[in-house]
């Protein structure tokens, strides 16, 4: 497994409907008042009372369809959603991990910078 790619993101926690208009091609929802925003600009968000703090504690792999079906789906045990674009979490490979399932078959594995090492690993 190929190294990791530091991402650059921005955690926005805010009202649902602020973040409804955020651009949903670089938003990973993971709640409903809760998204990371994967941009180096610092996304505007119309919530007075919102929180936009950067989020460089995670790190990511680029997934093509093959690999989806060669790593993931041997290294989770719970089914992944069937509507795309979606964003799944969970544990893979026993570390707690983001998905992000895109339309186009494509999907972003993310995970904790510290927890990367340890899931490179399992899933080489």
């Amino acid at each position: 497994m190929r190294a990791p790619e530091r991402l650059h993101a921005w955690r926005v926690v805010a009202d649902p409907r602020a973040i409804d208009v955020l651009d949903a091609a670089i938003g990973l929802r993971v709640a409903p008042d809760d998204v990371l925003v994967l941009d180096d600009a610092q996304p505007a968000v119309d919530d007075p009372d919102a929180i936009v703090v950067a989020e460089r504690g995670f790190v990511g792999w680029e997934l093509g369809p093959g690999e989806i079906d060669a790593i993931v789906h041997r290294h989770v045990e719970w089914e992944l959603p069937s509507r795309r674009p979606a964003v799944a979490q969970g544990l893979v490979a026993q570390v707690p991990a983001k998905l992000w399932l895109r339309e186009d078959g494509t999907a972003l594995l993310l995970c904790s910078a510290a927890l990367a090492a340890g899931l490179r690993e399992r899933l080489a």
